[in-house]
C-alpha cells in the first residue's frame, strides 16, 4: 500500500552515487557508440572525450556547489531557484523525455543480446522480461536498489579494467600472440588523426551522448545523507573514472586494430576479444554487453521517476506521482515509467532499427540543455546564496561561462547535423510543446527574482 505523499528515504551511500552515475553513463555509448567516434576521429578522438569530460568536470562542479548552499534540494530545484517554475517544468519534462527514451533503446538492446543466447525466443519477450527486471529492482527500498546498481555496475566496470588490463598485455608482448602490434597501429593509416583536428569536434555529438547521464548524481541529493559534504568529494573522483573509462580502452581498440578496420555491425570490444582467439571470448563479452545495458536503464528509470517525484511536489506534474509505497520508492512514477518501457518494448517489434536511428540523437541533445540550465543556475545564483558555499567552482564566472559556451555551440552543432535532423526535429516539437504548456500553466510565474 502506499502513502498519499510518501517521502524518499536518505538510505544512498557515496558509493552507491558514483556507480549508479557510472551505470548510467557507461552503456551503449561506449560498447557500441566508441565504433563510430573512432570511424570520425581514429585514435585522436580520446581528445574528444577529454574536452567533453572537462566540460563535464565544470557542470559537475557547479552542481556540487549549489548543493553546498541549498541542501536537501535537487538540479531541478536549482534551477527553479535561478529561473523559476517555468524553465524547471521545462527542464525537468525534457530530462523524463531524454531518460525514458533511453530506456526503451536500452531494453530492446539488451533484448538483442540476450538473443545471441536464446536465438528462438522473440525480441518483444526478452525486452519485456528485462524492462520487467528492471521495474522491479526500482521498487525496492532506495537502499537496496543502491546496493543492487553498485554491483551491477560494479561487474560492468569490472569487466573494463580487465579488458584494459588484457588488451595493454597484448599490444606490449606480456601476453604472447600471432602479432603484437606495439604502438604502430597509431602511426599507420593517417597516424592519431587520420582526419585532421577538426575530426574531433565532428565526433564531439556521439561523445555528449555517451557522457550523458553523469548529471544523475543531481537527483540523488534527496535520498543522501549530509549530500552537500558527500557531493564535491564525489565528483572529481567520478570524473576522472568516467574519463579513464573511456579513453582507455579506446587506446587499447585502436591499438591492436587499426581504426579504419574497426566495424559498426558488432561492438569493438567484441572484435577485439575475437582477434585474441581467446575461447568463449564472445560469450565473455555479451554478458557485458547486457550488464552494461540493464545497468544504464536501471539507473534511467531511477532518474526519470525521480525527477518526476521532484515535479509533483513542486506542483508541476500530478501529485498522485507523489506517492510512495512502504519501502519508500514512487510507486506511481514508477507505475508510468513501466508503461512507457512496455509500450517501446512492443515498438521494437515493428521498428528495432527505426527505433535506435530516431532514439539515439534525443539524450545527445536534452543532455546539452540540461547541462547548460545547471551551468546558468550556478552563474546566476553565485552573488545571492543565502549562505557562504563549502565548495565553489574555479575560476568564476570565466569557466562556466566558457563552459556554456562550448556547450551552446556543440548543441548548435547537433540542430545542423543532417543525421540527426528527424531526432532533433522531435526534440524541438516536444520543447515547443512544453513551452507552450507552461505558458498557459503558469500565466502568473513565481520564483523569480
Amino acid at each position: 500500500m502506499g502513502q498519499p505523499e510518501g517521502t524518499l528515504q536518505k538510505k544512498l551511500k557515496p558509493r552507491h552515487i558514483s556507480f549508479m552515475a557510472m551505470g548510467g553513463v557507461i552503456g551503449t555509448g561506449i560498447f557500441k557508440g566508441s565504433a563510430e567516434t573512432i570511424g570520425l576521429a581514429g585514435p585522436g578522438v580520446i581528445v574528444t572525450y577529454i574536452i567533453a569530460g572537462l566540460l563535464l568536470l565544470v557542470v559537475m562542479a557547479a552542481m556540487a556547489e549549489m548543493a553546498t548552499v541549498y541542501t536537501n534540494r535537487n538540479m531541478k530545484d536549482f534551477v527553479r531557484e535561478a529561473f523559476g517554475e517555468r524553465v524547471s517544468f521545462i527542464m525537468g519534462w525534457m530530462y523524463c523525455f531524454m531518460w525514458l527514451s533511453v530506456c526503451v533503446i536500452e531494453i530492446i538492446a539488451a533484448g538483442s543480446f540476450l538473443q545471441y543466447w536464446f536465438p528462438a525466443v522473440p525480441l518483444w519477450v526478452l525486452s519485456l522480461a528485462c524492462a520487467a527486471f528492471i521495474i522491479l529492482i526500482n521498487l525496492l527500498s532506495v537502499g537496496t536498489f543502491g546496493e543492487f546498481e553498485f554491483w551491477l555496475a560494479g561487474i560492468k566496470i569490472a569487466m573494463i579494467i580487465l579488458f584494459i588490463l588484457l588488451g595493454a598485455g597484448l599490444m606490449f608482448g606480456v601476453i604472447p600472440s600471432e602479432h603484437t602490434p606495439y604502438l604502430q597501429n597509431y602511426k599507420l593509416n593517417g597516424g592519431f588523426f587520420p582526419n585532421g583536428w577538426t575530426s574531433v569536434f565532428s565526433a564531439m555529438l556521439v561523445v555528449m551522448f555517451s557522457y550523458g547521464g553523469s548529471e544523475l548524481i543531481g537527483l540523488t541529493l534527496t535520498e543522501t545523507e549530509h549530500a552537500e559534504r558527500v557531493l564535491p568529494k564525489v565528483v572529481g573522483n567520478f570524473i576522472l573514472r568516467i574519463i579513464l573509462f573511456f579513453t582507455l580502452p579506446i587506446l587499447v581498440i585502436c591499438g591492436l586494430i587499426p581504426w579504419n578496420e574497426v566495424g559498426t555491425e558488432s561492438s569493438p570490444f567484441v572484435q577485439v576479444l575475437a582477434s585474441t582467439g581467446l575461447s568463449g571470448a564472445a560469450h565473455i563479452m555479451n554478458f557485458i554487453l547486457v550488464t552494461a545495458v540493464l545497468s544504464a536503464a536501471n539507473s534511467g528509470i531511477y532518474g526519470a521517476s525521480r525527477m518526476l517525484f521532484s515535479m509533483a511536489s513542486a506542483g508541476e506534474a500530478p501529485r498522485t506521482l507523489m506517492r510512495t509505497n512502504r519501502k519508500g520508492s514512487p510507486i506511481h512514477t514508477l507505475v508510468l515509467c513501466g508503461i512507457i518501457l512496455l509500450a517501446g518494448s512492443m515498438l521494437g517489434i515493428f521498428a528495432q532499427d527505426q527505433l535506435f536511428r530516431v532514439l539515439m540523437a534525443v539524450p545527445g541533445f536534452v543532455v546539452l540543455l540540461v547541462w547548460i540550465c545547471i551551468a546558468l543556475s550556478q552563474l546566476k545564483l553565485r552573488s545571492r546564496y543565502p549562505v557562504k558555499p563549502a565548495f565553489k567552482v574555479w575560476g568564476y564566472p570565466y569557466m562556466t561561462g566558457a563552459a556554456v559556451l562550448c556547450l551552446a555551440v556543440i548543441a548548435a552543432l547537433f540542430l545542423f547535423d543532417e543525421k540527426n535532423r528527424f531526432s532533433i526535429g522531435i526534440c524541438v516539437a516536444v520543447l515547443a510543446l512544453l513551452i507552450v504548456w507552461s505558458l498557459v500553466k503558469f500565466r502568473h510565474p513565481k520564483d523569480v527574482q
